[in-house]
């Protein structure tokens, strides 16, 4: 496994998580802490795709059903937010799976409800990383 795989796309994108939480704190809705991320990821230049449809599988054939992720960050990261006062396994395991149907190698979870400070996690299946 590549410990560092989107090292440096996770640290921009964690970046501007940090920027969001510190200017509007916890206590706010999910979808408002969306888009101030994806203004604040606007503002840093750093593409991303909000709610964007990606493919899913099993058994590798491709399924109708289509997952979109809070958001797509760089084109190879999945962004998962949350505002809840404490992530709980659930949240790690909702994320774990949609990389899984997703084929991503790499996600964050980010939670903005925490009043200690922001809560993110970052989950990597290295059974989805290249050799390239």
């Amino acid at each position: 496994m590549k410990p560092e795989i989107y090292k440096d796309e996770g640290y921009k994108t964690m970046g501007a998580a940090f920027e969001v939480y510190n200017e509007r704190g916890y206590g706010l809705g999910e979808e408002i802490y969306q888009e101030c991320l994806e203004i604040e990821l606007e503002i840093r230049g750093i593409a991303y795709q909000s709610k964007q449809e990606l493919r899913c599988y099993y058994k590798d054939r491709e399924l109708k059903k289509r997952y979109a992720p809070d958001l797509f960050v760089f084109g190879c990261l999945i962004a998962e937010l949350k505002a809840v006062s404490v992530l709980a396994p659930e949240h790690e395991a909702q994320l774990i799976n949609y990389l899984r149907l997703t084929r991503q190698p790499a996600g964050y979870l980010i939670n903005f409800g925490h009043k200690d400070g922001l809560q993110w996690q970052r989950v990597i299946l290295s059974e989805f990383i290249s050799d390239q």
